[in-house]
């Protein structure tokens, strides 16, 4: 049986005003009538980025700089009848009035209003990498549940996450939930999302939050997603073999580290960058690198082909972003 060939793709995501540029696939074509970014297969000798601007330009006449091009996602994708790698980056800095030169529908969309129902398989995590922030706000110690309030609604007022997970494993199931309430009402008061950290009953009991963050001694218990759709769900990863159990249970998103030693495992050597690199290049869905990073770390982060990153200093210590 001859081997499916793998076909790079270059993949545009042009935003203007806040909102995202979105063609519809002709009828005829494969995946005909979803909704897609622009883009097309890189031709031999192309970069990713000269394929990208030769492609906009054809597909709608925009002029790109390739080099205010920044990556967003990588994602590879069986379909059964070819594979494909999608190789994805954004701009703010398009030229021109967008038309649809090959005959295709075009329209400007806000992110939010991105389904996935609309847009091919492959699509998925692209969708999910544009709507999910560049930090992934981790609280701190809970040891204290007294203090905790007021330590959380401080650190919201003056940083402003747009996602923040409770995490809190040193609490009883009670104390840990009543927290969680708590917790809902302060994100909601500075408009961030409001992510727990446990099993999937703890969504039972707080219905209102963004989603569930498994750590991995609860996520290899499952075989299929643990939550319903609607809800975000995240596992923390350490290896590929986890990784590929995250994509298994169709998690929204993972956390990937240590990349650095960190004050919550002294003595345990980070894996750095370029395994984290390695690591991410063979995910499917976004990555978020975790484990004694700084704010300036954002940039080796996406680098690597991060969503951004995660962790607890970089927000509560009182460093701010």
């Amino acid at each position: 049986m001859t081997p499916v060939q793998e076909i790079h793709v270059a993949v545009g995501v042009v935003f203007r005003d806040g909102k995202v540029l979105i063609a519809r696939r002709p009828d005829h074509v494969h995946q005909g009538g979803l909704l897609e970014f622009p883009g097309g297969k890189v031709e031999t000798g192309e970069t990713v980025q000269q394929a990208l601007v030769r492609e906009i330009r054809e597909e709608t006449g925009l002029r790109i700089n390739p080099d205010l091009l920044e990556p967003v996602i990588g994602v590879r994708h069986d379909y059964g009848d070819k594979r494909v790698f999608l190789d994805v980056w954004e701009t703010s800095s398009a030229e021109g009035d967008p038309e649809g030169r090959e005959g295709q529908a075009i329209q400007w969309l806000d992110v939010q209003d991105l389904a996935d129902v609309d847009f091919p398989a492959a699509n998925r995590p692209i969708i999910r990498a544009l709507k999910l922030p560049r930090r992934y706000a981790i609280t701190g110690s809970a040891g204290d549940p007294s203090a905790f309030p007021e330590q959380l609604r401080q650190r919201l007022l003056e940083t402003r996450p747009q996602v923040c997970l409770f995490r809190a494993p040193g609490l009883s199931d009670e104390v840990y939930e009543r927290l969680a309430g708590w917790s809902l009402e302060a994100c909601r008061a500075s408009d961030s999302l409001l992510m727990l950290h446990g099993a999937p009953p703890l969504l039972e009991c707080l219905p209102q939050a963004t989603g569930l963050h498994l750590p991995w001694r609860e996520a290899r218990q499952f075989s299929s997603r643990p939550i319903p759709e609607g809800y975000l769900l995240a596992i923390s990863c350490h290896d590929e073999e986890e990784i590929a159990h995250a994509e298994q249970l169709q998690a929204d998103f993972i956390t990937l580290g240590p990349v650095k030693p960190t004050s919550s495992h002294p003595g345990a050597p980070g894996i750095g960058w370029e395994r984290f690199q390695e690591l991410v290049a063979g995910a499917a869905i976004p990555v978020y690198a975790l484990g004694g990073l700084v704010p300036d770390d954002i940039l080796a982060a996406r680098q690597a082909g991060a969503q951004g990153i995660a962790g607890i200093g970089f927000w509560w210590s009182g460093n701010g972003y």
